[in-house]
């Protein structure tokens, strides 16, 4: 049973993947971090011995600081986060109880490089249907939620990534862009290795209506009509992101939750 200071690796994996969800920090040293170069999802490294230097970035909401085994080190970074008026608790067993319980873990390696305000940067083109608005979504959700997004013309899109340090998505020629018969959003899946079933299904869904093989999955059509009426109703490309995050939301829950509830009201009521 989980302590008023920690959370268990069950109750923290229905967390991450929704708005509600905390920060996520791993505190394990570089040496623990070498033996498995993976985070939990959405989590963020800091180095414990400079607390002082980034407590501040954690200011709003509540944090998971997680190390290797859930011991001194990530007791004591959340005891300080506590102590600085962050509510903060500790992943009981730590990085390893979430590996030994087979929860998806992303790779560093694929990771794109943060900038010095410690967020990602990621380029595409403007005026996103579908595609370009679910890879934010998972990026935000389980990746980075501090994630910037600049969508500019189609054929700057290379350009600007380099400028400023960003990574191009969603475009002819880059690694993250459709693959095959896959679309952008499936590759970041796999790459990320965060093939678990609730966004295996939502990947389904996405593809289909991105490629307009609505016979992937019956919900595709309503992801279309949702994604092309939110781009009617927005001409501010970062506005209807934020729209679209809620929309994302809503089938992720449903993918995870609700896929075999149905509705019918009133029930047993005759149609004709």
């Amino acid at each position: 049973m989980s302590s008023t200071t920690t959370i268990s690796v069950d109750k923290l994996s229905r967390l991450i993947g929704t708005p509600k969800s905390p920060r996520i920090i791993d505190v394990r040293t570089d040496a623990a971090f070498a033996d498995d170069p993976r985070l939990i999802p959405s989590a963020i490294r800091r180095d414990a011995d400079t607390i002082t230097t980034w407590v501040e970035s954690f200011r709003n909401g509540s944090a998971i600081v997680i190390c290797r085994h859930g011991h001194d080190l990530s007791h004591g970074v959340a005891a300080w986060l506590r102590q600085e008026g962050i509510p903060a608790e500790v992943l009981e067993g730590g990085h390893a109880a979430w590996a030994t319980a087979g929860k998806s873990m992303v790779p560093e390696t694929v990771l794109p490089p943060r900038n010095p305000n410690g967020r990602t940067v990621w380029v595409t083109r403007t005026r996103p249907k579908i595609d370009r608005i679910a890879c934010p979504w998972l990026i935000r959700r389980f990746v980075d939620p501090d994630a910037m997004f600049l969508f500019v013309t189609s054929s700057e899109v290379s350009a600007v990534a380099e400028r400023f340090g960003g990574v191009p998505f969603d475009i002819e020629g880059v690694f993250w862009s459709h693959r095959g018969e896959l679309c952008t959003f499936d590759v970041m899946i796999k790459e990320l290795a965060l093939t678990f079933e609730p966004l295996n299904r939502l990947a389904t869904i996405v593809r289909a209506a991105d490629t307009s093989r609505h016979e992937l999955a019956p919900e595709a059509a309503g992801l279309v009509a949702a994604s092309l009426g939110l781009s009617r109703m927005y001409t501010d490309d970062l506005e209807q992101l934020d729209a679209g995050m809620l929309l994302y939301d809503a089938f992720y829950r449903w993918a995870r939750d609700a896929s075999e509830e149905t509705h019918n009201w009133p029930a047993g009521k005759s149609r004709s």
